[in-house]
């Protein structure tokens, strides 16, 4: 991994997909952008913002975003990588449930979401 590529520095977007916020919408798991800190949602996420970022930004590797889970993944290559530590936070809240937001969560979430 090139520190040209992850940027350890940056902080992250928020607390939650920043697409899903604007829009109203709900995640299962949320990635962090090593780049530029976007926070989007998990490819098993209705609307998988996470990779649509990767692909419109060409910003390749991203790091989970999800409390205990510090791997690293590059959508270019589809290897798992280690990485240095990203500014903090280093994840969603503690508290922030999962899927959420609880407020805008489906009662039949798991039927919604992508194989």
């Amino acid at each position: 991994m090139t520190e040209s590529v992850v940027r350890p520095e940056v902080a992250p977007s928020g607390t939650g997909c920043a697409e899903c916020t604007d829009s109203g919408g709900w995640w299962l798991h949320l990635r962090r952008c090593a780049t530029c800190g976007h926070i989007g949602c998990c490819d098993n996420s209705p609307s998988q913002h996470a990779t649509k970022h990767a692909t419109t930004s060409g910003h390749n590797i991203i790091r989970s975003y999800e409390p205990g889970e510090d791997w690293y993944y590059d959508y270019s290559t589809g290897d798992f990588l280690e990485g240095p530590a990203l500014a903090d936070p280093q994840s969603h809240p503690d508290d922030q449930p999962v899927p959420g937001p609880a407020d805008r969560v489906p009662h039949d979430w798991q039927l919604r979401l992508n194989a």
